[in-house]
């Protein structure tokens, strides 16, 4: 949403926000706050807190500096409930590129950003950051929930080639434009970036911009056959980072990969590729009964494949125990410090062997702390291909 200011608001005289002040100085206030006491080095909060509110005052919103962007964006990531992987949070490379508001800069620095997090296979931590909403216009969107996903085509008798998470948006890609891949299962989707004041438009990615690993199993070429790969950067697109009352809606950003999230959900799921049918038969399981446990079988097998092909590859990769591990270890750091350490236990736990992992035999504060890597509906229906209205 938007916010728009009507009225002037009224300077508390103790310097801070109160409930009659507009909701963004609430929010910079407390964020600039934490910054300060976070980062002490750079001095008392009320000089740069009186700029803000005069800003605020006069414009309806406010810009933060290059640093404040930094530090906003590593502790949304720290942030983050739903991710096992923030021991590193510090470690994010923050691209300021709120310059840039049209579609076709915007998906040219996309790309570049997947150049740089691929690092020849040695994945960094990495966000790109554009222009952020404003009080009288929306900022830019990309449609995508990730830079890199791929296409899933519908055909006559209801079936997907491909992907069908991301059928919708395939379907959306071709209306625009795009005249589509060779019809793989593995076909990398365009771009589809909203750019201020512009319809959505498609951009393809370029062959350099996109590291695929081939999915081998250690005893059995599966790719060959199969044409099975993954790609090597999972940047999440969809997510509107918040800092301080001011939202970036497209603020891509990566980690790198645990392996369960492609062996055991883009693979595995019945709604995705549903691959373990596939992968039981060739290893002669009997499927007749679940009580086999076939499909736990073919789970594991899978995700040696995944993890074995990304190593062979040179790619960073995480598994699930390694990264539970240091998921404890960042809990440890954090409450030493005295910082709350949100987490939703459904998402930190694997999606695989959960009780043999660290994190499983806890329990956690589910809490949304800000900054933030939000989730607003209206994103999740562009990523399906539903067109949405956006409102000044």
């Amino acid at each position: 949403m938007i916010r728009k200011f009507l009225s002037r608001p009224r300077r508390p005289a103790h310097g801070g926000p109160n409930a009659d002040e507009p909701a963004v100085w609430r929010e910079a206030a407390d964020f600039i706050r934490l910054h300060r006491a976070e980062e002490p080095d750079l001095g008392a909060p009320e000089p740069r807190l009186a700029e803000i509110r005069d800003a605020i005052r006069t414009t309806g919103t406010y810009r933060h500096t290059t640093e404040e962007l930094a530090f906003g964006a590593r502790v949304a990531w720290r942030n983050s409930n739903r991710c096992i992987g923030r021991l590193y949070w510090r470690s994010l490379r923050v691209r300021d590129l709120r310059h840039l508001t049209d579609a076709e800069p915007i998906a040219a620095a996309c790309a570049e950003h997947l150049r740089q997090a691929t690092n020849d296979g040695r994945i960094r931590p990495l966000i790109s950051v554009f222009a952020p909403d404003a009080a009288d216009r929306p900022g830019p969107r990309i449609w995508n929930e990730q830079l890199i996903r791929y296409a899933g085509y519908r055909a006559a008798d209801g079936r997907v080639v491909g992907d069908p998470r991301n059928a919708g948006l395939t379907d959306m890609a071709l209306r625009i434009g795009w005249a589509g891949g060779p019809r793989t299962a593995f076909d990398v989707l365009p771009l589809i970036v909203e750019g201020v004041d512009d319809k959505p438009r498609a951009f393809e990615l370029p062959d350099d911009a996109v590291l695929e690993v081939p999915l081998d199993h250690p005893d059995d070429a599966w790719s060959e056959e199969w044409g099975l790969r993954w790609h090597a950067v999972p940047a999440i697109s969809g997510m509107c980072l918040e800092i301080g009352g001011i939202h970036y809606p497209a603020a891509p950003f990566n980690g790198w990969y645990m392996g369960t999230e492609i062996g055991a959900r883009n693979l595995a799921d019945t709604d995705r590729y549903n691959l373990l049918p596939r992968i039981a038969r060739r290893l002669g399981l009997d499927t007749a009964d679940d009580r086999s446990l076939w499909k736990d079988r073919a789970l594991v097998e899978l995700n040696r494949a995944v993890l074995h092909s990304f190593d062979r590859a040179g790619v960073t990769m995480a598994d699930h125990h390694a990264e539970s591990r240091r998921f404890v270890r960042h809990l440890e750091r954090e409450e030493h410090k005295g910082r709350a350490v949100p987490a939703d236990w459904s998402w930190i736990v694997p999606p695989m062997s959960a009780a043999t992992t660290p994190v499983f035999h806890r329990t956690y504060d589910a809490a949304e702390l800000r900054p933030a890597f939000a989730h607003h509906p209206e994103a999740a229906a562009r990523a399906r291909g539903e067109s949405i209205r956006r409102m000044p």
